[in-house]
């Protein structure tokens, strides 16, 4: 059976505009997938990345179109200046580490939850009510906002130790089991047709 390690960034727009098709993609070929939330500051600044609001204006330009472009191929609604944007992360990252250490969640559902509170709702995803919501629209115990915060605060800085020992330097970012790597949710695609195969 086939594994998908998924890390990715509470605060990222691409994140957001991947959607469900990580969860699609697993399920089509049978493969498990692993949620791993990391903080894309801190991996910028350990991988050689530049955070949005330090880049040339020529990135900052660019940048701008291309999520209005990924957002409208999505057909994801998305703000592209929201209003709690940057925020804390840690809040929505150790939820989504909890209901995942739980189990018998959707922890997708969860993170499009987020995303969606972020990139298209004006809310604040470091809100513990916001984080609540979220685990209630996605049909978990809103409780886990508050459970294992220990446990999930060592598994978010683990997350991010992983990211660089494994070769990560953006969200979102799937590795296979094979150690395949793509970057970005316009790489979903790439990450379809290998596990089909087909390259």
């Amino acid at each position: 059976m086939p594994h998908i390690d998924y890390f990715f960034a509470t605060l990222s727009p691409f994140t957001y505009l991947s959607g469900t098709r990580p969860e699609e993609i697993a399920q089509k070929h049978g493969a498990t997938l692993t949620y791993k939330p990391m903080d894309i500051m801190a991996l910028f600044a350990r991988t050689g990345g530049t955070p949005p609001k330090d880049r040339h204006p020529n990135r900052i330009a660019y940048r701008l179109q291309e999520l209005r472009r990924r957002s409208a191929l999505a057909d994801l609604p998305l703000n592209l200046k929201p209003a709690h944007w940057p925020t804390n992360p840690a809040p929505a990252s150790y939820a989504i580490i909890a209901a995942q250490n739980e189990g018998g969640g959707d922890v997708g559902k969860l993170v499009n939850a987020i995303g969606a509170a972020c990139w298209a709702e004006d809310r604040n995803i470091a809100d513990d009510d916001v984080v609540r919501d979220c685990l209630t629209q996605a049909g978990l115990d809103p409780a886990l906002a508050d459970k294992g915060l220990m446990t999930s605060a060592d598994t978010f800085a683990g997350n991010l130790e992983e990211a660089v020992m494994r070769g990560v330097f953006g969200a979102p970012f799937f590795i296979t089991d094979t150690d395949e790597r793509f970057w970005g949710q316009d790489r979903l695609d790439d990450l379809d047709a290998y596990l089909s195969g087909n390259i």
